[in-house]
């Protein structure tokens, strides 16, 4: 994929918990619950009730 910027407060829960524990240069993959994903809820193509999974690399910290 392509790099995205976005502001935590901008993206799921899991996004932004997953967010707190990776630096500059960090990888990881999220693998989100429907808990602190969309839960039971569609959202677009995606299915209620999904497991999210996202593979991330930190390459920059934006302060705005």
């Amino acid at each position: 994929g392509k790099p995205a910027t976005f502001k935590p407060s901008q993206v799921i829960k899991g996004w932004t918990e997953g967010l707190k524990l990776l630096r500059i240069g960090s990888k990881a993959r999220f693998i989100i619950p429907p808990s602190l994903g969309y839960g039971p809820n569609d959202y677009g193509p995606i299915p209620g009730n999904s497991t999210l999974i996202f593979d991330v690399e930190i390459l920059d910290i934006l302060d705005n």
